[in-house]
């Protein structure tokens, strides 16, 4: 399986017009960081978790021809807000786009596209069928979820273990019975928002105890903000099995 760094950062602390900040100005591609999301590629099958405000500019960069489906950690509209541009699969694949999301997340969805579920639907929105995450493992072709259920400050939201490999993203807080899912990576994907502590998100230091804890081959942090630092100088000062994530990067599991 593949895997690709759609985006790793996130809007937390991200300054929004004219900025003259050393993450903005620097001439190092791995501190441009689109919103957070990630694929997954197997036997010809994509699968985007999270499809965040540049989900069009991340299809586009990374070249994708073809979406098999979505699945969603959580409805926050930094991971969700790009739904409507499946149109574009839909009009090439001649077929619905398989969404996966909990029964909360389908709500969400159902309100923020409203257009997308109505009774009678103008032509050319985008068409999803919708498919219920109830905590237990599914299947997407011959890719087996198990759902890994965080927390984000007060909000659940589901990480997901893929065989050997594991994405978790806005947690601040992971209880010991979900810790145990994630034992025996060969990789792990992990939030780290910054190096100060926050109240919804792992902070650097608090990552690195996770990844401590769990012992992956490898591990990888993702969903970076402006504050957590330049990409070479926080990568320098990392245990060397733990990499930051950048946009665009592509790992075999």
């Amino acid at each position: 399986m593949k895997v690709t760094f759609l985006g790793t950062g996130t809007s937390q602390g991200v300054p929004v017009i004219a900025c003259k900040c050393a993450i903005c100005l620097s001439d190092d591609s791995r501190d441009k960081r689109l919103r957070t999301s990630v694929m997954l590629s197997d036997e010809g099958m994509n699968v985007v978790i999270d499809t965040g405000p540049d989900f069009r500019q991340q299809m586009l960069r990374e070249n994708v021809e073809t979406l098999d489906a979505v699945v969603f950690t959580h409805e926050h509209k930094d991971h969700v807000a790009g739904l409507d541009d499946i149109r574009a699969f839909n009009f090439s694949q001649h077929k619905e786009m398989d969404v996966f999301a909990t029964p909360r997340v389908q709500e969400a969805l159902k309100r923020e596209f409203h257009y997308v579920f109505a009774e009678t639907k103008y032509p050319g929105v985008p068409e999803v069928k919708l498919k219920t995450i109830d905590g237990g493992p599914f299947k997407i072709g011959e890719l087996h979820f198990t759902p890994v259920e965080v927390m984000h400050y007060k909000m659940p939201v589901l990480g997901f273990r893929v065989g050997n490999f594991a994405y978790v993203t806005d947690a601040n807080y992971i209880a010991p019975v979900e810790l145990e899912k994630l034992k025996g990576l060969d990789v792990l994907v992990l939030n780290a928002l910054r190096i100060q502590t926050h109240m919804s998100h792992f902070s650097l230091s608090e990552a690195l105890e996770i990844i401590d804890f769990l012992k992956p081959k490898k591990a990888y942090l993702t969903h970076i903000s402006h504050l957590l630092g330049k990409h070479n100088v926080v990568a320098e000062a990392l245990p060397y099995h733990v990499e930051l994530a950048y946009d665009g990067l592509s790992i075999e599991v």
